[in-house]
């Protein structure tokens, strides 16, 4: 019994090396299947990343375009507003000394048409008081005028009583 016993594990043996040669078969097949199959989504995945990196490279690539052009678009604009802001605050500046200047001069422009009206005032005053110096003079000059005639008259009857005399 005992040289069956041995033989028995040896077939068992045996049976079991050619399911286990045949299980790491398929073990084998199937982790290469498994493999390939990890390789290939990971190949697809690579892949994907890929596309994507480039899809990003473009995407930066056209957004830095973008803000070099927006970058001179402003320059341009400042280069354009700036001009036009000196300009500006120079009037701004011419308008501020000539208010200045305007203010006094506004003063004294009021301050000489007063004068101007109170000596034109005075003018007109004096003129009236000599057109009545010249009519109370005109008046006495015929007060005057008819008194030498009265005089005249009277220096004649004088004359004439002496004579008669």
């Amino acid at each position: 019994m005992q040289p069956t016993e041995p033989a028995q594990p040896q077939s068992q043996q045996m049976k079991s090396l050619s399911f286990s040669s045949q299980m790491s078969r398929e073990d084998e097949e199937m982790a290469r299947s498994a493999l390939s199959a990890f390789r290939a989504k990971e190949d697809e995945i690579e892949k994907r990343k890929m596309e994507v990196r480039e899809r990003v490279k473009a995407q930066l690539g056209r957004v830095e375009e973008e803000t070099r052009r927006l970058a001179n678009i402003r320059e341009e604009l400042e280069t354009m507003a700036d001009p036009m802001r000196k300009e500006v605050s120079l009037v701004r500046k011419k308008i501020d000394s000539v208010n200045k200047e305007l203010k006094p001069l506004g003063a004294t422009v009021q301050k000489k048409e007063r004068e101007y009206k109170e000596a034109l005032d005075t003018f007109n005053e004096k003129n009236r008081e000599k057109v009545q110096l010249i009519t109370k003079l005109m008046e006495m000059g015929q007060l005057v005028g008819e008194s030498e005639k009265l005089r005249l008259k009277k220096l004649e009857e004088l004359s004439k009583s002496i004579e008669t005399e």
